[in-house]
Parts: structure tokens; sequence; C-alpha cells
């Protein structure tokens, strides 16, 4: 008798902290996705004001130069220059590190600055540095432990992806997926989703709509278009790894030879400004217009991919801030309604194809891209996304957008590797 009321005590105690976990972190997740949602929405107000301003007026291109000097200054100012980036983030979940808050002003006037002028960048790389440096500080002010702090930074994470994307449950597994690849932190799954719903409630409060696309071409599930489908997915491998590494390369180069922030952005953005000179302002900026045109139309140019990749490097590496997942949208999209169209697939189809098995290729989360396959295109696809997803992740290899990523799990058989992502 007096076991039973031993383990009945007990049961009773684990009960009442899972309550009050529960509550906890409810709570916290609340608060940091509803931070994060109002400071989504400004952002994407931001970005989309300046993005029509400089559509209008096209000479700001060429004063991309200027604005580098600007973004150089404010990290020279602020302390942050060479460590505050994507990479302190995804570091500061697995490590004991602290965000420094004012990273969160700096980047969000960063971006804004390089899609004024015209620098090929996307917003995702603000939002999970806007997203981490809120959670940490909601974590530090409640007082969180270690652990429990770097779950808040996720959280943060999360709320600002969805807010930026209108898409929460990937906000929700990318969060917990790209991290540590091979490993999902499913502590995080109730902060995360939590706080990814709130900011994107809020984010429908303020008149922003969610990303989403209707494909009328899906084609049948037949061995053949299986087998096309493949084909895209190994492409979207292969140019997942020229990204990645084009985008690294030209980065140690403008480190080599221009120690200098100041000379480097300088010369980065003039770059820019005399490709825009030669080719046009269409691959400035987010390029919004061409993705959509592509998954709508299936209409690209055949060189849109490389010359994209070319103008979203030259920006990241000399050191103008933004992410490079929207510009990976816009390579996917435009390579998969090429390859599409020549190998006999709808093109607009094989763009939203190509779209989602790039991203999984430079970020290495499948379960995320699954997620966002259905979140912008519906489920009917879904087999063809699976197939193109799991190619693009195992054939693109270790190869990654951020250095801070571990990959856990090889690949290709089961075993512990515990590696960074080149």
């Amino acid at each position: 008798m007096e076991e039973i009321k031993k383990t009945i005590r007990h049961d009773a105690v684990r009960v009442r902290q899972y309550i009050i976990s529960f509550f906890k972190w409810t709570l916290i997740a609340a608060l940091t996705g509803g931070i994060g949602g109002g400071l989504g929405a400004g952002f994407r107000y931001a970005v989309n004001y300046v993005t029509e301003l400089r559509s209008e007026y096209t000479f700001l291109c060429y004063l991309l130069p200027v604005g580098g000097l600007l973004i150089a200054f404010l990290y020279r100012v602020t302390k942050l220059s060479g460590h505050a980036d994507t990479n302190l983030i995804i570091n500061s979940v697995r490590e004991e590190g602290k965000v420094p808050i004012t990273l969160a002003p700096v980047i969000f006037l960063s971006t804004v600055i390089t899609h004024l002028f015209g620098g090929s960048a996307g917003r995702e790389g603000a939002a999970l540095q806007l997203g981490g440096c809120i959670g940490s500080a909601i974590g530090r002010a409640v007082k969180l432990g270690e652990k429990d702090l770097h779950l808040a930074v996720m959280c943060g994470m999360s709320g600002l992806f969805s807010a930026l994307f209108g898409t929460p449950l990937t906000a929700t597994i990318f969060a917990m997926e790209v991290i540590s690849v091979g490993i999902i932190y499913y502590s995080a799954f109730l902060p995360c989703i939590v706080s990814a719903l709130t900011a994107y409630g809020i984010t429908l409060l303020c008149g922003l709509s969610p990303v989403s696309f209707e494909l009328t071409d899906i084609p049948a599930l037949t061995v053949p278009t299986i087998l096309l489908v493949a084909v895209i997915g190994i492409a979207a491998a292969l140019i997942s790894m020229a990204f990645c590494i084009t985008l690294e390369q030209i980065h140690k180069l403008a480190v080599k030879y221009f120690h200098n922030e100041y000379l480097r952005v300088l010369v980065g953005g003039s770059i820019i400004a005399l490709l825009t000179l030669i080719i046009g302002t269409r691959y400035n900026g987010i390029g919004g217009d061409v993705v959509d045109t592509a998954i709508l139309t299936g209409e690209a140019l055949p060189y849109d991919f490389v010359l994209k990749i070319l103008f979203t490097a030259v920006t990241i590496g000399f050191g103008y801030k933004g992410g490079e997942i929207i510009p990976t949208f816009f390579i996917g999209s435009t390579m998969g309604a090429v390859l599409g169209s020549l190998i006999g697939l709808p093109p607009t189809f094989s763009a939203a194809i190509g779209l989602v098995a790039l991203f999984c290729g430079v970020v290495n989360c499948p379960i995320a891209s699954l997620v966002l396959s259905v979140e912008l295109f519906g489920s009917e696809g879904l087999l063809f996304f699976a197939v193109a997803v799991c190619l693009s992740y195992m054939l693109s290899g270790y190869y990654g957008l951020y250095s801070g990523q571990k990959i856990m799990y090889s690949k290709r058989r089961a075993r512990y590797i515990n590696r960074n992502a080149k």
C-alpha cells in the first residue's frame, strides 16, 4: 500500500512538472512569436517598400557601393564585424553563447539597405538572426537556464521565419532540423509551433498574405514521370553544390584580397553595379517577380539561374546582408522551368519541383522541404516532391549555406560523423 502511495505521489509530481513546463513554454513562445510577428511584418513592409522604390528609381542600383559603406560602418561601430551572422545563431543553440541584442537593429537596417540599392539577397538571414536575438533576449529576461535558452533561440527563429514566409509549419520544422542534420530537437516542437503560429497570425492582422501557389499541371504518377522528376532532383543537387561552393570561394577571395571591409564592400558593390549596367536589373534584389513567373507561367531564361548565382555570391561574399534562401527559390524555380521544358515535364510543375529540391540541397533539411512543398503548392504532388527532395538531399553531399550547421549522421549509411557543413 505504501509503495502504491509513493508511486502515485511520484506520478503526481511528474504531471505537475509537465503542466508547468507546458504553460511556461506556451507563454514564452506566444510572447516571442508576438514580438517576432510584429517585427517580421515591419521588416516585410520595409523590404517591399524599398524594392518598389528601387524599381521606380533604377539609378539606385548604381549607388550600391555607398550602401555597402553604410553597412560596413554599422557593423564597425557596433563591433559586430566578422562574426555576427546566421552561423552565430545556429552555434548558439548547440553551445553556450550569447546572441548580442545589437545584432537585431543592425541586421534589419543592413538588409533593408542591401535591397534598396539592388544587392542580390534574400530575407531569411535577417529573419533567423532577428529571431535568434529576440528569443535570446526574452530567455535571458525571464532567467532561463542554458539549455532552455537554446530552445528560446529556436523559438525566435521559427517565429521570424514564419512571419517572413507565411509558412508556420515549415518554420517550425526548419528551426528544429537545421541546427544538427540527423537530429531533430523534439523538445522545441511546442515552443516553435506556438511562436510560428502566433507570428503568422500577427502578419495576417497586419494585412500580409502568405506565399502560396496553385499548381494546375501536375502530371499522372507514372514510372516515366518519376524518372523525369528524378532528373530535376539530381540537377538540383549539383546546382546546390555549385551555389554553395561559389558563395564560399568568392567570400574567401574577397577577404583575401580586400582585408579592409570598407574597401571590400566598395569593390563588391561596384561589381554588381557594373553587371547591372551590362545585363539589367533582372537579378537585383529578391527577384520575386521572376520566381512568380517561372511557377505561374513556366517562363524563364536558360541562363537565369547561373546569373543569379553570380549576383548573389558577389553580394553576400563581399559583405552585403540579407540571406540566400529566396535567391535559392529564384535559382531552383528558373532551373526547373528550363529543364522541365527540355525533358518534357510541364514547366510550371518542374519549376515548383526545382524550387523545393534546391532548397533542400542548400539547407540539408528534407522534412522541412517536404512541408514547404505542401504549404507552398498543396499536397497533390507530394510524392513527386519527395522523390526530388530525397535525391537532392543525398547527392548534394555535405555542402550547405551555413558552415555552423552540424551534419551529425552520414547521408550514405547509418554512421555518426559529426562534421560541419562545407
